[in-house]
């Protein structure tokens, strides 16, 4: 066997680049963050079997981009993986149909040098729109071996991964594109200073290096102004002739002369037998003629709610069972334990914190789970870029970008997203004002962590119309985000809206293996953070809620009670009449009765005696406004942390507190049963919940992408009393009604 190799996939958005990796890997990959910056990137491992040897690879899968210019977060992080990783071969996926524009980002491959390959994808594609293309002669052009796939069905790809391992003898070689005179020019006397200097030539070819100060890369910037500030003057001053001779000259920045002639070179290389059309390309392709009806003024919008309401009962209807099926598996576990264990402390943190508050998170697991299936559906078909596309005519009427619509969607906008990408997202907006006003709207959306306590909420107050309701607060997610952007937008953030340009990709059959690998993937990261981050809350949340506990006096006062309950049933066991025997069983129910009110009445009072309840009723003058009791106030406020604990939280404090309910019974069952709970506290807590303070990591996220705390500390404040102030008007006209 030989060494490991190390393969790099890389290549634009919606070239089939996730489809590949998911083709090759399957199930071996799993999901990290890059070192200091909160972008996931997967990495998955694969044999190479032929019948000369065996080669095992290890391939990352890089984000999509369009360039290697660090305009977003994705760019960046693709360039710095390359430089600084220097992996053996880079695997560049084209999507045939569009060769022109995807070749755009391997020009600047062929710059940076490393050793590549292009994965020619979606030939059955460019073939059904009339479009031939020669592997070969485009191969021979670029200098690179090109082999063309189909990455759903994984035709070409032994082909590909042959040809990959034979390219990583290759060492990393740039190559050179003419600019015109002026520019090429330009460029020789920059890579005279930096070669002179050794100006960053350990991370870049010194070429690269020269054309991206010239495009005015900010990150190549800042690196060099720390590397060597001198040469950087030096560098700076020369690029600032340069833009002032072409302004002058040909009205244009050095930026845009470099693009064009990449453009130049690629339509040079497709005119000479590379690509060619066999009937008019002008003509509506399927994708075109769907569009016509799934995009249209009038019929667009309505099918998207029609498809969103549909996912909803979808999730609904198929997760009802395994649902109830976890519950009644948690109940019976905690009647076990309630049954084995003796009473005391470890009992209660076991039962109430562990049983009842994971419990609580994971009974959810199957619908999280249809929930992510039916997203991976919209997501693979390519309808999510037509949401956005159609979302964006309503988002410039409250002062957004429609690129904010995809992070308002990655945050949970159809429902199970997460508002940390969806912030991080924000970046690829260019006006600051609209991406800081996208930046602090997100976390509106109804995450995965919100999505089981709405859920819940809903299947015990609304249980009749489930997929309705969740379609509605779906519905008033949307509509109070664009409300709160409009009035940040009129007046912490005014400003003009910019306008918004966007690729739809072709339609496409989802693959069965791609849908379950990332149905799979959104799904462990929920039970995950479950089982880690949630119960590690839910336990340090039991003791708050367990400690100091009652005074001794009032402990004592307890126990006496029973005693003296007890003490009052003396049967005669010997009488032998069954009349007296009916009696005794009677008296001894009442007993029984009495001695459990006396003990939910010592659980709720060590829980107000406790830390978590000495808060909840310290807020409770106030909250009481809202509807929200006590306890309520324990779970909210935990959920700072994650929202996901506020869930395990109710579990735990339902029941430590005054629950008349079985243990076995669920936490749905005990809300409904408790008389501070109605459908119009349901509403106000969910309103709440929704539109309440980010969670701690997503606070985080914001200060560090607006580049301080005062934007972090606003949105937990702003976000707080709007919510709350909701939930009030909630509460109270809907008490006023009846």
């Amino acid at each position: 066997m030989k060494p490991n190799l190390r393969m790099a996939l890389v290549g634009n958005p919606n070239a089939g680049k996730t489809t590949l990796f998911n083709t090759l890997t399957g199930a071996r990959q799993h999901v990290g963050n890059y070192p200091g910056i909160t972008v996931d990137y997967k990495e998955g491992a694969f044999t190479h079997q032929t019948q000369e040897n065996r080669q095992e690879i290890t391939l990352t899968d890089l984000p999509g981009t369009y360039s290697l210019t660090a305009y977003s977060v994705e760019e960046v992080v693709t360039r710095d993986y390359l430089v600084n990783e220097k992996p053996q071969v880079v695997i560049n996926i084209v999507d045939a149909s569009n060769l022109e524009r995807n070749l755009y980002l391997t020009t600047q491959f062929l710059e940076l040098g490393c050793p590549l390959i292009i994965a020619l994808n979606m030939i059955d594609v460019a073939k059904d729109r009339g479009i031939e293309i020669s592997a070969e002669k485009l191969a021979e052009l670029l200098g690179v071996p090109v082999v063309p796939i189909i990455a759903r069905s994984g035709q070409g790809t032994d082909t590909l991964i042959s040809q990959a391992i034979i390219q990583a003898a290759q060492e990393w070689q740039p190559r050179d594109i003419s600019y015109g005179e002026d520019l090429d020019e330009a460029i020789m006397e920059l890579i005279t200073i930096i070669t002179e200097t050794n100006f960053l030539t350990p991370t870049y070819p010194a070429r690269f290096t020269a054309i991206k100060y010239l495009e005015h890369d900010d990150q190549i910037l800042q690196k060099g102004q720390k590397d060597d500030s001198a040469t950087a003057a030096r560098l700076d001053e020369k690029v600032t002739q340069v833009s002032d001779h072409l302004l002058k000259t040909m009205d244009a920045y050095p930026e845009a002369i470099i693009a064009d002639h990449r453009y130049g070179f690629i339509k040079s290389i497709l005119r000479q037998g590379v690509q060619t059309h066999t009937f008019d390309i002008d003509r509506l392709y399927t994708s075109d003629k769907i569009d016509k009806v799934l995009t249209n003024r009038l019929l667009g919008p309505v099918i998207m709610l029609m498809i969103l309401f549909g996912l909803y009962q979808f999730t609904f209807v198929w997760s009802e069972l395994p649902v109830s099926w976890l519950g009644m598996l948690f109940g019976w576990l905690g009647g076990q334990v309630e049954l084995i264990l003796p009473d005391g402390p470890v009992k209660s943190m076991i039962i109430s914190g562990v049983i009842n508050g994971m419990g609580g998170v994971l009974g959810f697991v199957p619908l999280i789970m249809f929930m992510f299936l039916g997203i991976a559906v919209l997501e693979d078909s390519g309808y999510l870029a037509r949401v956005a596309f159609m979302m964006d005519r309503i988002f410039h009427i409250f002062g957004l970008h429609g690129s904010s619509v995809m992070p308002f969607i990655v945050s949970g906008g159809i429902a199970g997203g997460c508002a940390v990408p969806g912030v991080l997202a924000t970046r690829t907006l260019r006006s600051p004002k609209e991406r800081m006003a996208t930046l602090l709207t997100v976390p509106f959306m109804n995450c995965g962590a919100k999505v089981p306590i709405i859920a819940l909420l809903i299947s015990a107050f609304f249980s009749e119309h489930k997929a309705i309701y969740m379609f509605l607060f779906t519905l008033i997610s949307w509509a109070v985000a664009l409300l709160a952007a409009k009035f940040l937008r009129a007046t912490v953030l005014r400003g003009a809206a910019t306008p918004f340009v966007m690729e739809l990709p072709p339609y496409r059959f989802p693959t069965l293996r791609g849908l379950a690998i990332h149905t799979w993937e959104r799904t462990w990261q929920y039970i995950k953070k479950a089982g880690t981050v949630i119960l590690g809350i839910s336990i340090l949340l039991w003791a708050m809620m367990t400690y100091p506990g009652l005074p001794a006096a009032t402990q004592a006062a307890y126990d006496q009670q029973r005693q003296t309950v007890t003490a009052a049933f003396a049967p005669d066991i010997i009488a032998e009449s069954t009349s007296k025997k009916e009696e005794i069983s009677k008296e001894a129910a009442s007993i029984r009765r009495q001695i459990s009110a006396i003990t939910n009445q010592e659980s709720e009072q060590a829980l107000r005696s406790s830390l978590a309840g000495r808060i909840g009723i310290a807020l409770e003058p106030v909250s009481r406004l809202a509807g929200f009791d006590w306890r309520t106030n324990i779970a909210l406020v935990g959920g700072v942390a994650a929202k996901e604990v506020i869930i395990s939280t109710l579990g735990t404090a339902y029941s430590m507190g005054k629950v008349k309910k079985e243990a076995s019974d669920s936490l749905g069952k005990r809300l409904t049963s408790d008389p501070n709970w109605n459908k119009v506290v349901a509403v106000a807590v969910l309103i709440f919940i929704m539109f309440y303070s980010p969670c701690f990591v997503t606070v985080v996220c914001i200060a560090k992408e607006a580049g301080h705390w005062g934007w972090a500390l606003f949105s937990v404040s702003f976000n707080t009393i709007f919510a709350f102030l909701l939930a009030t008007a909630v509460y109270q006209i809907g008490t006023w009604l009846g």
